[in-house]
């Protein structure tokens, strides 16, 4: 089980970064939110992974930690919001210069122009 959640977390990571990797908006939400999943999963799976344990320290033998549902929850709120915002500013950015390239070629100074 452990080896699942670790393999799980270790893809979302990687093709987060991959995605924030590339030259368009699109993509970059796309790997941000896959970040955010994988740090998600992450902390989840700190409070050990126990099946049909309750959330509760009582006098039980066995219980599931909850500060780390508690972190959980809280970080997804957190990225819903700062997901909504950043599709806010791409699709300004798109709208304001009908492209949504990252870095736009046409504004990069060339060899031509002078650069020393």
């Amino acid at each position: 089980m452990e080896f699942l959640v670790a393999s799980a977390i270790g893809v979302l990571t990687a093709a987060g970064i991959y995605l924030v990797l590339r030259l368009r908006t699109f993509p970059v939400i796309i790997g941000i939110s896959l970040l955010t999943y994988a740090v998600n999963v992450f902390l989840f799976a700190s409070g050990r992974l126990t099946i049909g344990a309750p959330p509760i320290l009582t006098d039980a033998e066995r219980y599931a930690d909850p500060l780390p549902q508690a972190l959980v929850l809280t970080a997804i709120v957190i990225s819903f919001g700062m997901t909504a915002v950043v599709v806010v500013m791409a699709l300004g950015s798109f709208l304001g210069s009908d492209d949504d390239h990252i870095n736009d070629p046409e504004d990069l100074p060339s060899d031509e122009e002078g650069r020393a």
